[in-house]
């Protein structure tokens, strides 16, 4: 089976702010009908290249294509950006604001409000239609800042940190919104440090570390081909002259209930289980592939 063709392509991004390096050789490609967790840590070049995709960062060298074509302008009217920070009007009503960017981007202003409606409701904010932006709470905002970006219907999104201050419930309801736009053959690029979202979330993540791309894939073959796993253990009494016996361990974490340790993947386990049954004080003993919290931090560490 042939992986699927990608429709946004970024191409050797390269970008200095000064003496700073922002970019420094960035790619990755998103298909269509697909979610890619853009990952990095603070500083590590996530923001720029999301504004790349707008033209909003004046590159040193690269490209980026949309359907193996340079983008253009009328491309980019068919896309969706939710910045990091608020690009909302403060003053204006949420339903008017949906209404007006929607026009921005072609509709005329019927389709724009029936759009900005639709959005309004899908999100859970029908009764909050005509307030303020500013009267709304961070996570109603948040909300409406989504919608900004899904009322004309683009066939590209593209999320800083969408999920950033939302409750549970929010955070549930714009999880099906973008699950939705994926499955509607969208292509969908999100970052987030809520690591176990996008592993339940997204099919692809691409880990960006000082500019570079450093880890790229889908979760499950990164999973698979990680040369860590993870294992949790609970044992009665102190538990660290067992720990001591195990060959591989790259770390250990102690909740006051289990250990949680991280090994080598070729580690045999054979001998350590046995030494723990014999000692009768095995309560608890789980050994699986690594989280997508654990591959990001051997990726950046």
């Amino acid at each position: 089976m042939y992986p699927p063709r990608p429709v946004l392509s970024i191409r050797d991004l390269h970008k200095n702010f000064g003496n700073i390096v922002a970019l420094d050789g960035c790619g990755f490609d998103v298909p269509r009908g697909r979610m890619l967790g853009f990952l990095g840590p603070n500083g590590a070049g996530k923001t720029t290249t999301m504004r790349a995709i707008f033209g909003l960062v004046r590159l040193d060298s690269g490209s980026v294509s949309w359907d193996r074509q340079p983008i253009r302008p009328h491309d980019r009217l068919r896309f969706g950006y939710m910045p990091e920070e608020r690009g909302l009007y403060p003053k204006m009503k949420a339903h008017d604001q949906l209404s007006y960017l929607g026009r921005l981007h072609g509709m005329d202003q019927d389709k724009a409000s029936d759009a900005a409606d639709y959005w309004l409701d899908r999100l859970g904010l029908a009764d909050r239609r005509m307030d303020p932006i500013e009267v709304l709470s961070h996570g109603n905002q948040q909300r409406v800042q989504l919608a900004a970006a899904l009322v004309h219907n683009p066939d590209l999104l593209v999320l800083d940190e969408p999920f950033a201050g939302l409750d549970p419930i929010a955070v549930e309801t714009m999880s099906d919104a973008l699950r939705e736009q994926a499955a509607d053959g969208k292509a969908v690029v999100f970052s987030s440090h809520q690591l176990d979202l996008v592993e339940d979330l997204c099919e692809d993540v691409a880990i960006i570390d000082a500019g570079q791309i450093v880890v790229e894939g889908t979760v499950s073959d990164l999973k698979d081909a990680a040369p860590i796993r993870h294992l949790e253990l609970e044992v009665e009494g102190d538990a660290d002259t067992l720990l001591n016996t195990l060959n591989g361990v790259r770390s250990t974490k102690f909740d006051g209930v289990r250990h949680t340790v991280i090994i080598d993947a070729d580690t045999d386990l054979r001998g350590f289980l046995a030494r723990a049954q014999d000692a009768g004080r095995l309560r608890h003993f789980s050994y699986t592939t690594p989280s997508l919290t654990d591959l990001f931090r051997e990726a950046v560490q």
